[in-house]
């Protein structure tokens, strides 16, 4: 029996053949860099950093990953940026979301765990325990939790996304974007959105549901009432 061969794809010989290629090449990284172009648009001057990001009721923290049940350190570090702006005043609630598909794996209470030991009083965190991704989390944050604006934290590859993606599903969000080693998760996280953001573009197109929907929840309206009250 033969060997079965790979061909190699052949090039245009003549110039115009090769012109097309190179205009259909051309055409083609457009189209991919589109969404990317569509994100830097619409999340216009709504990054901001610790500092200066205006005072809102509600921070959004995604989940990251798991390290032996604990937060991952890009996880950690988003956290920590949002147990800071809770010690700040700038925020009154922190809704953290992330995955919880199987039984030994579950984020919103490890980051759950991680800011009440940070300083962040058990009350004043919500979980969200089907954030499964950016558009499921954002989706959740106003269908199922109630948040109209909110102070979104992530890194910095991720930020824009998560802000065109929250506003898309009617959340007013302000992004805080991070400091992360350039590590190679990070030039990972880099590349992958660029992929991302063809799924997010379609996502605020189609405003699909989310994997898990749901009742509505009232946590966020009691932690925001409880924040009212002396704290004991």
């Amino acid at each position: 029996m033969r060997r079965a061969t790979l061909r190699r794809p052949r090039l245009p010989r003549t110039r115009r053949g090769q012109r097309r290629l190179v205009q259909a090449v051309m055409a083609g990284c457009v189209l991919a860099l589109l969404p990317a172009t569509w994100m830097y648009t619409v999340t216009g001057d709504q990054l901001r950093t610790a500092a200066d990001v205006p005072r809102t009721d509600v921070a959004v923290v995604f989940g990251a990953g798991l390290w032996d049940g604990e937060p991952s350190p890009y996880l950690a570090h988003r956290l920590d940026a949002a147990a800071k702006l809770y010690r700040q005043g700038r925020v009154e609630v922190v809704l953290v979301t992330g995955d919880n598909s199987r039984e030994d794996y579950d984020e919103p209470d490890a980051m759950r765990g991680y800011l009440t030991r940070h300083g962040v009083p058990d009350g004043r965190i919500v979980s969200d325990y089907a954030g499964f991704d950016t558009w499921d989390s954002c989706v959740r944050a106003k269908k199922i939790f109630g948040v109209d604006e909110a102070v979104l934290i992530s890194q910095g590859f991720h930020i824009r996304r998560a802000v065109a993606l929250c506003e898309a599903a009617g959340v007013a969000s302000y992004g805080v974007g991070v400091d992360a080693v350039h590590d190679a998760t990070w030039y990972y996280g880099g590349t992958r959105e660029i992929f991302a953001a063809g799924k997010a573009a379609l996502d605020a197109v189609f405003r699909p549901d989310p994997r898990f929907l749901g009742p509505r929840e009232p946590g966020v309206e009691r932690a925001l009432a409880s924040a009212e009250e002396p704290l004991r």
